[in-house]
């Protein structure tokens, strides 16, 4: 199990890497990015899909990335914990679409 997790954490920082400018939803669901990206920047997602590269570094600045200048990329500890943090805000994004207003 830890090394499909493993893999997935390398993967990421890698694809991030390698090839920026790729929309993020290759690699992350709608609701994983989404929610992400309203906790961090605080205002609604845009309609066009942010670059990969922005959003591997929003994830792992929720693992403890700082990102300044003379940092270099985000590590593996940083990205596995800022995916940890993802999976309970999609899980919460899903469950807050799927709750209906009650009527009145």
């Amino acid at each position: 199990m830890y090394m499909i997790i493993a893999w997935r954490v390398m993967f990421l920082l890698m694809l991030g890497r390698k090839c920026p400018d790729m929309p993020c939803d290759a690699v992350f669901s709608d609701d994983e990015w989404q929610s992400v990206y309203v906790i961090v920047k605080k205002k609604l997602p845009p309609e066009d899909v942010p670059r990969l590269e922005e959003m591997v570094k929003i994830i792992a600045g929720l693992g403890g990335y700082l990102g300044r200048k003379h940092d270099g990329p985000p590590g593996p500890k940083a990205m596995w914990i800022g995916l940890q943090r993802m999976s309970d805000y999609a899980q919460a994004w899903r469950t807050f679409k799927s709750v209906k207003k009650p009527p009145g």
